[in-house]
């Protein structure tokens, strides 16, 4: 579907990321589900492409294009039908390097951002923990000053990219008497720091293909330039994100609706059943129609929320629903294209079931649907 949100550089972007997902990711992607993680040289590949640094400064390689265009990589990620790689790239991309890339001093960003945007240097964030997730300001692990760096001490739970990673950005609590998101700053850590494990990886529902990992802080010693950003500001560095964030994760769930929707279409005018195919029942064909209307209706919101967000016009509302309706309606489609494709749909050979168990936590993840909706609601105050 054309939009009027795109130019011709937009569709020849979505052209390269849709061939690259074609050529790239589905013939192996099964093989990177059973390993539990994406090759190296699968990411270092989009960092030559220019995938990596699509909204980065052209001093360290990237491309300096717009929020819409972040939207079409998510969405044809999605498209590939394996969420646990969307998670891989997009977090890296999207969720944890803007923390560097928006607040970085010139050394930090002369000496990250390159290898970031090359896809050499993989990164993640360290927000969750066992009891902070969405309520970021409850977060328990902490930095004290040791000389001129810092001693950092605690743990972070559910982190993607956090087995096979090699920056981490960490929030710790810098300032203990300060109460709830006040005294939170945020720190740079590099894989093989000492003090620093991964303590275990995760086995998860879905996303199999997407290394997940419980990180472990223990006197972890940081020299001084390993702060990022402003002392007891990374609060509300961590909460300027979650926008970006929740945007990227509605056009992954957009993606994977189109995807599930097109598997379900074509399998459903070759099955046979009951003298004809399915598709010839009116039911099927009607509920396939609704579903569809409805997911256009969803990029359409997802594309005029990018809109605003380029224009640094306030639409924490618009995100907000942006994810939860996102969230519930990639869950929604998938259950009912797995419905459709029967017993079929319950074998690990059909794309559609590892679809569902990978939908399952994009109304989660990144703000679970009750919390983005009390956003839209306290906003009609």
């Amino acid at each position: 579907m054309d939009s009027i949100y795109f130019t011709e550089e937009h569709h020849a972007l979505r052209e390269q990321i849709a061939r690259f997902v074609e050529n790239e990711v589905r013939p192996n992607g099964r093989a990177w589900e059973a390993a539990g993680f994406v090759p190296r040289d699968v990411l270092r590949k989009m960092g030559e492409l220019g995938l990596f640094g699509i909204r980065y400064p052209s001093c360290y390689g990237g491309s300096e294009l717009s929020q819409l265009s972040t939207v079409i990589l998510a969405e044809e990620l999605g498209k590939s039908g394996f969420g646990g790689f969307s998670a891989t790239v997009l977090v890296h991309t999207d969720m944890a390097s803007p923390h560097i890339a928006h607040f970085g001093n010139p050394a930090q960003l002369d000496k990250y951002m390159p290898k970031i945007i090359s896809g050499e240097t993989i990164t993640a964030v360290g927000v969750t923990e066992s009891d902070a997730g969405s309520d970021v300001a409850a977060l328990r692990t902490n930095a004290r000053r040791n000389g001129d760096g810092w001693v950092l001490n605690g743990s972070k739970m559910f982190i993607t990219n956090g087995v096979h990673g090699d920056l981490f950005f960490v929030a710790a609590r810098t300032d203990p008497e300060a109460k709830g998101s006040r005294g939170i700053s945020m720190f740079i850590v590099e894989k093989g720091t000492p003090g620093f494990e991964v303590a275990r990886p995760l086995e998860k529902f879905g996303w199999h293909c997407s290394d997940t990992a419980e990180l472990v802080f223990t006197d972890c010693q940081l020299p001084a330039e390993a702060l990022l950003g402003e002392e007891n500001r990374g609060f509300y560095a961590v909460m300027s994100n979650f926008q970006n964030e929740r945007l990227v994760i509605g056009a992954i769930a957009a993606g994977e609706c189109a995807r599930a929707l097109e598997l379900t279409r074509r399998y459903v005018k070759d099955r046979k059943a009951f003298g004809g195919t399915l598709w010839d029942k009116q039911v099927v064909r009607n509920r396939l129609s609704m579903m569809d209307a409805r997911v256009q209706a969803l990029r359409q919101l997802v594309y005029h929320a990018a809109w605003l967000m380029e224009r640094e016009i306030p639409c924490v509302s618009e995100v907000s629903m942006v994810k939860a309706l996102a969230g519930e309606l990639v869950n929604e489609v998938t259950y009912a294209c797995q419905q459709f494709h029967g017993g079929f749909g319950y074998i690990r050979e059909s794309d559609i079931e590892r679809m569902v168990r990978d939908a399952r936590i994009l109304s989660i993840g990144g703000g679970a649907t009750e919390v983005m909706l009390e956003e839209v609601a306290k906003r009609y105050e």
